[in-house]
C-alpha cells in the first residue's frame, strides 16, 4: 500500500513538509494558470466551488496540467510499488492556496482514490488555516 499525501498550499506560506522523512515529493506550481483570485466575483471562492472549477477549465490550460501531472504520477506509483516504497508527497503551489492549487489538488485526488493499493490523504492547508481561525 502506498500512501499517497496530496497538498496544496500558498508559496506566502512555504511548501509543506514532507512528514514521512523522506525529503519531499513533487511540487507542481500552478501559478502558470490563469488565476481566478484576481477578478472580485472569484475572491471568496475556492478551487472545490463549480464557478472556480469552469474559470480554469475554460480560461486556461488546467486539463493539459492535469494530464501531464498525471502521467508523471502514475509512472511514480508503479516505481514506488517495484521498489516497497510507502509515501509519496504531492503539492499543489499557487499564489494564495485558494483557488489553483486546491482545484488541481482535488482533480489529482478524485483520480487516485481508484488506483488499486493507494490510500490517498487531501489536505488545503491555506482552507484548513481558515476553519481552524
Amino acid at each position: 500500500m502506498i500512501k499517497l499525501t496530496i497538498t496544496s498550499f500558498s508559496y506566502r506560506s512555504g511548501i509543506p513538509e514532507d512528514k514521512y522523512g523522506n525529503g519531499g515529493g513533487y511540487v507542481f506550481d500552478c501559478r502558470l494558470l490563469h488565476n481566478p483570485g484576481r477578478y472580485e466575483k472569484y475572491k471568496t471562492l475556492t478551487g472545490k466551488d463549480k464557478e472556480v472549477i469552469d474559470f480554469l477549465e475554460n480560461n486556461s490550460d488546467a486539463n493539459k496540467f492535469i494530464k501531464v501531472v498525471k502521467s508523471i504520477i502514475y509512472k511514480t506509483i508503479t516505481a514506488y510499488k517495484k521498489n516497497n516504497y510507502t509515501n509519496l508527497m504531492i503539492n499543489f503551489g499557487c499564489t494564495g492556496g485558494r483557488h489553483r492549487s486546491v482545484y488541481c489538488a482535488e482533480r489529482i485526488a478524485n483520480r487516485l482514490i481508484y488506483v488499486p493499493g493507494v490510500e490517498v490523504e487531501l489536505i488545503h492547508t491555506e482552507l484548513e488555516k481558515e476553519v481552524n481561525k
